[in-house]
């Protein structure tokens, strides 16, 4: 056979909540930065699909399951005032009347 013999690996699908202890360390030295950049969606049929992230060991290609948070509904968070439900800022008043500016000119 030679140099050009391939190897088949076995390959399987497990979630990260199933990974041993030395397998999660290993997925840490694989991907010391993270894995975000190297997750890889995987279809299962129409509309059913998951997000895995190879890990490769000697012997096993590994598909890991990771869970990913998917937003539904990306524009229901910009209706949302940037401080909470009422859109007024406490002290803002105060601020405002308080500024030392000269938008009367009663000042001289």
């Amino acid at each position: 056979m030679g140099a050009n013999t391939t190897i088949n690996k076995k390959r399987l699908i497990v979630s990260y909540h199933n990974l041993s202890e030395e397998m999660l360390d290993e997925l840490k030295r694989q991907y010391p930065l993270g894995y975000t950049d190297k997750m890889i969606r995987i279809e299962k049929g129409p509309g059913d699909f998951f997000y895995a992230v190879l890990l490769e060991t000697t012997e096993i290609n590994y598909l890991v399951k990771v869970d990913v948070k998917i937003d539904d509904d990306p524009e229901e968070e910009e209706e949302k005032g940037y401080y909470g439900d009422d859109d007024d800022i406490k002290g803002a008043e105060e601020i405002s009347s308080d500024d030392g500016g000269d938008d009367d000119g009663d000042d001289m």
